[in-house]
């Protein structure tokens, strides 16, 4: 049995089995479907139906989770009797980030005799997903608690994040782009690139005209930033476009055949409701971040 814990935020966008089989507490960001408010609680039933919903025209809201709901999570772990490191959205993508950081300071304040480490991941959706995967198995492995967070601080910034949209009103609407820039990129089927950058925020990479020249622009990019793929991991997320993500499966398999596993998943809800159904995500441990 481990020797610490490690939990985790729904927005880690894993299928709800893997938390329960390796053993990672989960904490679910909430979010409403018109007025029907949902838990994100990461299964396919609950994703699929949610962007349903969506593509019938449904308004879709997140809401944070607040300090109250983080501090007792949080104190029911250390209750374990163990350290605990925690992993969220990156504080510049979720203002929640703020509330689990006063939880935190309670936590250790109350608890002075166990390590609390609630880490900035700057990373997002299956980006966080891999940076926990990666620290599970370490964790397995029967590396240490300051063995698993040395690692991870060393190689967030290698976790790589692509990832394109199919429909500009959800940006627009979460504030992402303006109207103006929503509708001409509408007219003339812009669809951006998205990365995270080294700082945590969602950038603009670049704006192609078609679906599928956005997403072979993907692997354009990734044959710069993933240039010892040997052995590595790939993970795809998909909102409600299993076609695009079974492409690019086949596309990546193609370009980097020496990986050792891509693992194809729905992505979830909370991350969704912002970029809309079609949003089409990779993620691997590559060289550095898109500059």
């Amino acid at each position: 049995m481990a020797s610490f814990i490690i939990a985790a935020a729904s927005t880690a966008d894993l299928p709800a089995k893997y938390f329960t089989e390796h053993d990672v507490p989960l904490i679910s960001y909430t979010y409403t479907v018109d007025d029907e408010l949902l838990e994100d609680d990461c299964k396919d039933e609950t994703r699929a139906y949610t962007y349903k919903r969506m593509r019938e025209g449904a308004m879709t809201t997140t809401s944070m989770i607040n300090t109250y709901t983080y501090y007792n999570f949080f104190r029911g772990l250390m209750d374990t009797g163990k350290d605990v490191i925690f992993l969220d959205m990156t504080r510049q993508i979720s203002h929640s980030f703020l509330n689990a950081e006063e939880a935190a300071k309670q936590i250790k304040e109350e608890y002075p005799n166990q390590r609390f480490n609630l880490m900035d991941t700057l990373c997002v959706s299956g980006g966080l997903g891999l940076l926990l995967h990666n620290m599970v198995k370490l964790r397995d492995e029967g590396r240490s608690f300051e063995e698993t967070i040395e690692w991870a601080e060393t190689n967030k910034l290698k976790i790589i994040h692509w990832f394109t949209v199919d429909d500009l009103n959800f940006l627009k609407r979460g504030g992402r782009v303006s109207n103006a820039a929503a509708m001409i990129g509408t007219l003339l089927s812009i669809k951006p690139v998205l990365f995270v950058s080294d700082d945590g925020k969602l950038v603009v990479a670049s704006k192609i005209h078609s679906r599928k020249k956005a997403l072979l622009d993907i692997i354009d990019k990734m044959k710069d930033d993933f240039t010892e793929p040997d052995g590595k991991e790939v993970f795809i997320n998909h909102a409600d476009c299993a076609e695009d993500a079974e492409f690019m499966r086949q596309r990546v398999l193609e370009a980097f055949p020496a990986i050792s596993k891509i693992t194809v998943m729905n992505l979830g809800a909370v991350v969704g409701a912002h970029c809309g159904p079609g949003l089409f995500t990779i993620f691997y441990l590559g060289n550095k971040r898109y500059a």
